[in-house]
């Protein structure tokens, strides 16, 4: 349903930083760049593209599809040593569905990263 995504962010430099080593163990990295603006994503297409534009975006959720659950967990290691600030460790969320594994941290605009996987455990 959704092609892409926009996010402002306060500094561009460092939040290309942040999400090209936290989305690096899900696939994704910079495919397109110009100015202050990247678009990322995997497979030749930005699904996800930052700009500095002033005032950063209010805070948002995004959720990146993970394909199993060690991606999601090698997802968190990533981010927090991209500086990112936890907001829930990797783990089953039972409340959202039975298989539902994912991780938040914090981005350095304060935007909620979430990666999920929908697949049960082996």
């Amino acid at each position: 349903m959704i092609d892409h995504v926009n996010v402002n962010v306060r500094d561009f430099a460092a939040a290309k930083a942040f999400y090209t080593q936290a989305l690096e163990p899900l696939g994704v990295k910079v495919i397109m760049e110009f100015g202050q603006t990247a678009g990322l994503g995997n497979d030749g297409k930005p699904d996800l593209w930052l700009s500095e534009r002033g005032e950063p975006s209010g805070p948002m959720h995004i959720a990146i599809t993970a394909p199993d659950r060690e991606t999601v967990d090698a997802f968190y290691a990533a981010a927090l040593q991209a500086s990112g600030t936890d907001n829930g460790g990797p783990g089953p969320r039972p409340e959202y569905h039975e298989a539902y594994y994912g991780a938040f941290v914090l981005d350095p605009d304060g935007n909620n990263v979430e990666a999920v996987c929908h697949r049960p455990s082996d």
